[in-house]
């Protein structure tokens, strides 16, 4: 049994540094999605649901767009800059998602909502790479 754990355990060993890429490439594309979907700016669904103003509605469709091609740039870029691009993505989705938790889904906090949402792991995926960077 043990020569099986093992077995096991080294294969997968040789797949870690893509569990990141996976989260990466997920995190990624779901900001990319939210953001684009909010264009043209202005994003009238913003500033008429949340009463946004124009400048921020775009501001926010932006950051969710810009956000998500950093965290992917940043992943290729193998040197401190590179390190420095997934940490300032990372802040910025920790940010985002904070003011997101609180202006669009106050009544989440702490309840059942809040963790079977997708803004949770978005929320956590952005603390993950504001903490980890690029190191595999």
């Amino acid at each position: 049994m043990k020569i099986f754990i093992n077995k096991i355990n080294n294969f997968f060993t040789n797949f870690e540094a893509l569990a990141s890429l996976f989260l990466r490439f997920g995190i990624a594309t779901a900001f990319l999605i939210h953001g684009l979907n909010k264009f043209p700016l202005p994003p009238q669904g913003l500033i008429e649901y949340f009463d946004l103003s124009p400048a921020l509605a775009s501001f926010v469709a932006v950051s969710e767009v810009s956000v998500g091609v950093a965290l992917i740039i940043g992943g290729f870029i193998k040197n401190p800059i590179g390190n420095f691009i997934t940490r300032l993505a990372g802040f910025t989705i920790v940010i985002l998602m904070i003011n997101i938790f609180a202006i669009a889904h106050a009544d989440w906090f702490i309840n059942t909502k809040l963790f079977t949402s997708e803004q949770i792991f978005l929320f956590i995926g952005g603390l993950y790479f504001l903490i980890k960077g690029n190191k595999s």
